[in-house]
């Protein structure tokens, strides 16, 4: 029981480290129909910027410092690139942010170098925040999990209870009524752009310290954030959260297990010899793969996710 509810804590861990990296490319897409391939990117910067801002103010200012660096980066990049990419359709914007995927892997090989930097939390969050029962749970899980609970709580107060937030959902239904009444709807979406990213990079400056800073960190969650969307439902915050809890649920538990296939799928042992390769995995080897599994199986009896409102 004591092992089951810390899995349950670390799944919750991960999960919202998800949701506040697939947060950021659901509130972009949902607000200004813009897909962002270089999101997983942008977090991955995220965390480098952290990396060094920390190495001269410390841990928290550079968990500060690090995102308004990449939300800034994020809105020149909305204001200069996409707003113009954006008349044209969605495949020269796709064409652009791959192409910036590559940019920023480059750069941060060329500026970091090609391994792992040492970027950790601080002491005070290296210790157990609590114990039960013989087993522990780390106070940096738990910082990573109220660091994602203030994230979406900004974001809903943000877009529902703020004049900000009226008027980003005015202009996405009628950007022209918007701007006749005054407001600079190139404007608001330059800043909703800015905000996405800077989810991202605050992401990113959580999860390089939690996790590992290192050129491929983009490749290893990049894939999952897309998962995430379309399981959870594209433009849907409330999908994100779910589909984020949901997959690292999966993903925790399945490594937690150490059993085979053959242990849980005793009835099909030995039914097929091209099936004996597959049943001799443990749980932990096929977790990977899951998420992947589950948004096929989404995309073939609910193509439009949990709470999206058009089919992928």
């Amino acid at each position: 029981m004591d092992l089951a509810f810390v899995t349950l804590l670390n799944a919750l861990s991960y999960g919202l480290l998800l949701f506040m990296l697939a947060a950021g490319l659901t509130l972009v897409f949902s607000l200004m129909g813009i897909m962002n391939f270089a999101h997983a990117s942008l977090y991955m910067l995220g965390a480098y910027m952290a990396y060094s801002v920390s190495s001269q103010v410390g841990f928290w200012g550079g968990l500060v410092v690090a995102p308004v660096i990449v939300a800034g980066i994020g809105m020149v990049i909305e204001r200069y690139i996409l707003r113009h990419l954006h008349a044209r359709g969605h495949i020269p914007e796709l064409l652009f942010t791959f192409g910036l995927v590559l940019l920023i892997e480059e750069s941060v090989k060329l500026v970091w170098g090609l391994g792992a930097v040492d970027y950790r939390v601080p002491v005070e969050l290296r210790g157990t925040l609590f114990e039960l029962f013989g087993a522990r749970f780390p106070m940096h899980k738990g910082f990573v999990i109220v660091v994602a609970l203030l994230s979406l709580s900004a974001i809903w107060w943000l877009v529902v209870r703020t004049r900000t937030g009226l008027v980003v959902r005015a202009a996405l239904a009628n950007p022209g009524m918007v701007e006749s009444l005054g407001h600079d709807v190139g404007r608001v979406f330059t800043l909703v752009f800015g905000l996405g990213v800077g989810l991202a990079g605050l992401a990113g400056a959580v999860g390089g310290a939690v996790l590992v800073t290192e050129p491929a960190m983009a490749a290893h969650l990049g894939t999952i954030i897309f998962v995430v969307v379309v399981v959870g439902g594209l433009g849907s915050i409330k999908g994100a959260l779910i589909a984020s809890v949901l997959i690292g649920t999966l993903e925790t538990f399945l490594i937690a297990l150490d059993v085979r296939l053959s242990d849980v799928l005793a009835p099909l042992t030995g039914l097929a010899s091209g099936l004996d390769a597959v049943l001799a995995l443990k749980a932990s080897q096929v977790a990977p793969i899951m998420p992947y599994l589950l948004m096929v199986a989404m995309l073939i009896f609910r193509p439009r996710g949990l709470f999206g409102e058009r089919e992928i």
